[in-house]
């Protein structure tokens, strides 16, 4: 993999980073990334995209399923677009990748232990965020996916005017046995990102459950939250993420028509074994307020015990992300839609105000 040192001068944004070592938690190699700066005009005059490689400082995780973050701070005196990502992982290494966007970073460290659920570990921990600042995913991966590049005229928007001051990188390590010969890694994503700019303005939107899968059996997880922000949202990619026992993860606009009928529109629908990347969406009808959206994981046990939702390999996961634009305005306020998942909560619970539930088989696809 490519190290920092070999992109350094393609950097752009002036990050901020302070050097603090993690004793116990990982063993870290030489940290490159504490201070880069780059003259921007030349880029801010012709419109140029440039790239910023954000990639774990060369660190070399003692711990299994460990979740790690490292931080960067991005100019507060410039706005900036991110318009693509590129990853620089494989699943042989990384299980998955998560870029947050804060107010603040969880810790002033250089890298910590970021496994909010995950409490059986002896180190500290924090959040990707601080408690009290803005937290929102911004790009996930894992599988092998490959680079996404937004829509022409989309972009992230982070750094002045935005709320986005910090970048997060998390990356969760399910099994070690590659470092234990003192191997490091730079797992990380390179950045596509520019200082036009954009009208169009990109967020995430994180669907999910919480939730079990009874042994030998085969289990759906649920969620849906409606849109009341008076926002256009134009849906154009997402991407699904379960563990093993996944077999199929969909989601849906739904909307009620002038009779009183919702109709259900398929907005993505993956085997979750395949690449976790972002795909195209199966539509790009724009989602309006009043509109739910409503997320099904199909989960398939063959396991002769109970599998939970939570952050270990042994453990499961039922997340769907969507990621879209509105055309004028800031993102949606609601980053996160969150339910109990079963057995607690189903679509056709009475209280969820879902009806003309389609049937939907894994076996479609």
């Amino acid at each position: 993999m490519p190290r920092i040192s070999e992109v350094a001068a393609s950097l752009g944004l002036l990050l901020l980073i302070g050097v603090i070592s993690v004793d116990g938690l990982v063993k870290e190699g030489d940290y490159q990334n504490s201070l880069y700066q780059q003259n921007l005009e030349s880029n801010s005059a012709t419109g140029a995209t440039a790239s910023f490689p954000f990639l774990m400082p060369n660190v070399s995780p003692q711990t299994p399923d460990l979740y790690l973050c490292t931080p960067i701070k991005v100019d507060p005196t410039t706005t900036y677009y991110i318009v693509g990502f590129n990853p620089n992982a494989t699943m042989n290494t990384a299980h998955h990748m998560l870029l947050y966007g804060c107010g603040e970073p969880g810790t002033s460290k250089t890298t910590w232990n970021c496994g909010e659920m995950n409490r059986a570990s002896q180190e500290e921990s924090a959040s990707p965020c601080g408690p009290h600042s803005n937290s929102q995913i911004v790009y996930a991966w894992a599988r092998d996916a490959q680079k996404l590049n937004l829509p022409e005229g989309v972009g992230f928007k982070v750094g002045k005017n935005s709320p986005i001051k910090y970048l997060v990188l998390q990356v969760h390590y399910a099994h070690i046995d590659k470092f234990r010969d003192g191997s490091t890694d730079d797992s990380g994503v390179f950045l596509d990102y520019t200082e036009e700019p954009r009208k169009k303005l990109a967020g995430t939107l994180l669907l999910g459950t919480d939730g079990q899968i009874p042994a030998m059996k085969t289990e759906h997880l649920e969620t849906a939250c409606e849109v009341n922000e008076q926002k256009v949202l134009h849906p154009f990619a997402y991407r699904v993420h379960t563990h093993g026992l996944g077999k199929v993860v969909s989601g849906y606009r739904v909307r009620t028509n002038s009779e009183g009928e919702q109709e259900w529109l398929q907005l993505g629908k993956r085997d979750p074994l395949t690449p976790q990347m972002f795909y195209n969406t199966s539509n790009t009808d724009p989602i309006i307020e009043g509109d739910k959206i409503a997320v099904r994981c199909t989960m398939q046990s063959t396991r002769h015990r109970t599998t939970k939702i939570g952050p270990t390999n042994e453990d499961e996961m039922c997340n769907f992300y969507l990621m879209y634009y509105v055309d004028h305005g800031e993102t949606l306020n609601m980053k996160f839609c969150f339910s109990q998942g079963a057995p607690y909560y189903f679509w056709s619970n009475p209280d969820s105000g879902l009806h003309n539930i389609p049937h939907i088989e894994a076996s479609t696809l």
